[in-house]
């Protein structure tokens, strides 16, 4: 599936639509260039999930812990990482089968520790304030 944002109010339908189209599935990999959106995005979901205090890029801490309305959710941000062992140490994997929410910036730093079955999303830049995000299941 494929939608377009024209503008950040669009971000909210967006999230809905997301979270619906992944049902029981709790674990998205985030896709994009830096700048793209990516964490703004997972913001936007945050907030559909119920998480009432500020959501911010995990990029030095590499995860930050949120607590929804009726769900824990973990945010990555796999950037910095120079090898696979240090998501490893931290134990992500443990996050991964929690059964808890799992947003993942950079999970291309990782490809050999992801899930089986996840939501992949692509957000492309269109323009200064467009963006195409797209959405599949595996």
């Amino acid at each position: 599936m494929t939608l377009t944002a024209t503008v950040l109010s669009d971000l909210p339908t967006i999230a809905q639509q997301l979270l619906s189209f992944a049902g029981n599935n709790r674990i998205f990999l985030f896709h994009g260039d830096m700048g793209a959106g990516k964490t703004t995005l997972i913001k936007a979901l945050c907030v559909e999930l119920g998480v009432k205090g500020p959501v911010s890029s995990p990029t030095f801490a590499i995860v930050n812990e949120y607590q929804g309305a009726q769900n824990r959710i973990y945010h990555f941000d796999f950037y910095r990482l120079k090898t696979q062992t240090e998501a490893l140490d931290m134990g992500c994997e443990e996050y991964f089968y929690s059964g808890d929410y799992c947003f993942i910036e950079w999970p291309e730093n990782i490809p050999d520790m992801l899930p089986p079955h996840y939501i992949s999303i692509t957000i492309s830049v269109l323009n200064d304030i467009s963006r195409k995000i797209s959405f599949e299941e595996f």
